[in-house]
């Protein structure tokens, strides 16, 4: 085996590196494609990990490579075009995989960039259950303690196809690029539908010696003791091809390694980001997240969900003749038949109950309903289709899904419980939220469903007359022997089992459950509640005519919400009427003032109360008219509110500033236009501007005595 290209430079190595910076990118596709062909594979394992960096970027985001993930055939229509061509799984990229893994090239993928919980159990040297690490792990050639997984080319290509949506999460997107029509979403639709067929069998690869086969994967021994953690599942790779007497006994054998490896690898690289520890943890709201998939990154994953439904739903039905059952079912199918409740359904489910406790309380939250949502409805990926009389009529659910819902009763309802909570603290004033409520509403009002997940919960309750003994009854099914994709008989006894066992390995022995149908959940948005919302939620009026505050209690740092108090804000319904509390000279300036006028008219107001400060406080001090009238124009009254309708804290509203003079109702336009009109009416009287300035003083001044005799307290100038 060669060592790894960093160790042998090549001419041919150094020749493409150039074309990268000296050549368009078709041109480059075009001599990439020429040299895959012509150059034996003893050349090209020197360019391969390079080649696939160059086009997924590197594993630490640095380098963005083709960035598929932001072209577009709307605006890179030419390099779009010749980018699928070339990473088609008829394309030369895949030929050179191909040529590469006939010759049984290693290729190592570093253990460090692998998600969360896989790296961390790896560097613990305890065996991740997933067979795709098994016989890979190995030190590096310097000997230190980092690890790398040794990959055969397929496996390689996949594992940076996969991971680049994940490093490369920070490469520039422009607003207008659509996840759904990138380069990179119809590639993981395109090879989904190769490796994943919903009809017929996996293509066989393109092969270079004429009737030659591309051998699968070797068993290698490890290099590393590990421990196995949880039930080791044997690879349907290992069942069906490593004990065959010839590579080429049976191609459709020798090809399902593939099917299972990428799903594997999108599985593990995509939703295995959270273990079942790391969940439980994770539901504290003062532990920091670890990861974050952005939206993007759930769109992929529903694309997923959807195929994954299709490819499982396209399982040939079993046959009644009992001859029939003699013939062995092809090993697609019986992938087909285990192929989400074993590889999927537990990473799924701490993905999303991740997403449904972190995400955004936003319209984002859009594309994880809907993958959830998706993967709730399996026949609607179903290949039977409706009878065209019954198109508007709501499509009843199957009794034939009774199964799928028991066997993920918690999809059903733990998720929903949990959505109903996020509803609670959600904007339903916004459209696109409310817009949520009703998809949820939809999907869940369908005929019949209701009661199967009623019967699911049924049997989860059901109390255990035949199974004497429950510790660590997993639903897993045997690892040897053709029971492994055999159906379980259908007694009650045996769904109770099904039901129990699916709930107590993705939660654990002691979790608790909450019945979707009953009163705890009930509880959550019943009736009284919702009229007691609507009795508060800001219809009412005070003893002063004013609306209400959000719900909320006293508190000694000011006021603190309720959950309906939250509830009423969110929804706008209710709000506090907040208001500035400071100095009133120093708060921001509005749009009607002029900005100049209000810095200098603050200087010359500063300067005088600085000057005058003794003085004014003995005028506002004295009893009679003279003090009041003085206490009229100089005194900023106390900020003493009977109700507060601010949450500002209580050692901020009873602030006294002093007498004082301000001068800031002078910026105000409305003022200065005022005083304009006025000047600008007197002088159709004849009156010039002295005349007219006495004229506006005296009038203030009888205003002013006026208002000192009947309305103490009240500034003239408050805004």
């Amino acid at each position: 085996m060669a060592g790894p290209y960093l160790q042998q430079p090549s001419f041919l190595l150094a020749t493409l590196k150039a074309d990268c910076v000296n050549k368009p990118f078709a041109q480059r596709c075009h001599d990439l494609e020429t040299v895959i062909e012509e150059f034996p594979a003893k050349e090209l394992h020197g360019i391969f990990p390079w080649l696939v960096e160059s086009i997924f970027g590197s594993l630490d985001g640095i380098i963005v490579g083709w960035n598929l993930r932001c072209l577009q055939g709307r605006t890179n229509p030419t390099e779009y075009s010749v980018a699928l061509d070339f990473l088609d799984p008829s394309g030369p990229m895949m030929k050179l995989v191909y040529k590469l893994q006939a010759e049984e090239y290693r290729y190592d993928f570093p253990v460090s960039y692998l998600p969360g919980p896989v790296k961390a159990s790896i560097q613990e040297q305890v065996l991740p259950e997933c067979s795709l690490y098994h016989n890979k792990v190995q030190f590096t050639s310097s000997g230190g303690l980092d690890l790398n997984l040794a990959l055969n080319p397929f496996e390689y290509y996949m594992f940076y196809f996969a991971i680049s949506l994940i490093t490369q999460k920070n490469s520039p997107i422009t607003h207008h690029v659509s996840p759904s029509n990138s380069a990179y979403f119809i590639l993981v639709d395109t090879y989904l539908k190769c490796f994943l067929p919903t009809e017929g069998s996996v293509l066989p690869p393109p092969s270079s010696n004429p009737g030659g086969a591309i051998p699968s994967p070797t068993p290698r021994s490890p290099a590393v003791p590990f421990t196995s953690y949880g039930m080791h599942h044997t690879s349907l790779l290992k069942r069906h091809i490593a004990h065959q007497p010839s590579v080429n006994a049976d191609p459709a054998s020798q090809e399902i390694w593939r099917s299972e490896t990428l799903l594997q690898i999108f599985v593990e690289m995509w939703l295995h980001h959270y273990s079942l520890e790391m969940y439980q943890k994770m539901q504290s709201p003062h532990v920091k997240e670890s990861f974050k998939p952005t939206e993007e990154h759930v769109l992929v994953v529903r694309l997923l969900v959807k195929h994954l439904h299709a490819f499982s739903n396209s399982l040939k039905p079993e046959p009644l003749s009992p001859s029939a059952h003699s013939h062995t079912a092809s090993p697609l199918e019986e992938f087909k038949r285990v192929v989400i409740p074993r590889f999927v359904q537990q990473k799924l489910y701490i993905f999303l109950q991740h997403c449904f406790g972190h995400w955004p309380l936003d319209a984002s939250f859009r594309a994880v309903l809907e993958m959830w949502l998706s993967y709730l409805q399996p026949w609607r990926y179903a290949p039977e289709k409706p009878p065209q009389t019954a198109e508007l009529l709501p499509r009843s659910v199957s009794e034939k899904w009774a199964a799928f819902i028991q066997e993920n009763l918690l999809m059903y309802t733990k998720l929903f419980v949990g959505f109903l909570n996020r509803t609670l603290r959600t904007d339903l004033v916004s459209p696109k939220n409310a817009l949520m409520v009703f998809r949820v509403a939809k999907v869940f009002a369908q005929p019949n469903l209701a009661e199967m997940i009623l019967k699911g919960e049924q049997l989860f309750l059901e109390p255990e007359l035949v199974i004497p003994h429950r510790q660590h009854r997993l639903f897993m099914t045997p690892t040897l022997g053709g029971s492994f994709f055999s159906s379980w008989p259908p007694t009650i006894t045996d769904a109770s089992f099904k039901v129990k066992s699916h709930v107590y390995s993705l939660e654990g022995q002691d979790f608790q459950y909450k019945q979707m149908f009953g009163t705890e959940v009930r509880n959550l948005l019943n009736e009284a509640q919702l009229t007691q919302m609507m009795m508060k939620c800001g219809t009412a009026q005070d003893e002063n005519g004013k609306k209400q505050l959000p719900d909320c209690i006293e508190s000694e740092n000011g006021l603190i919400l309720t959950p309906l108090g939250r509830y009423q804000m969110i929804n706008g319904l209710r709000r506090f009427d907040v208001q500035y509390q400071g100095d009133t000279e120093l708060q921001p300036i509005r749009s009607y003032e002029n900005a100049t006028l209000v810095r200098l008219l603050y200087r010359l107001s500063s300067a005088l109360n600085e000057r005058f400060a003794e003085q004014m406080n003995v005028l506002c001090s004295r009893e009679d008219f003279i003090g009041r009238f003085c206490c009229y124009h100089l005194k900023n009254p106390r900020f003493v509110h009977k109700i507060r309708y601010s949450p500002v804290l209580k050692d901020r509203r009873n602030q006294n500033w002093g007498p004082r003079i301000s001068l800031r109702f002078l910026a105000s336009y409305r003022t200065l236009f005022s005083l304009l009109m006025l000047y600008f009416i007197a002088s159709w009287f004849y009156i010039g501007p002295v005349g007219c300035t006495f004229i506006i003083l005296f009038s203030y001044f009888l205003y002013a005595v006026i208002m000192t005799f009947f309305f103490e307290g009240r500034k003239p100038h408050e805004h």
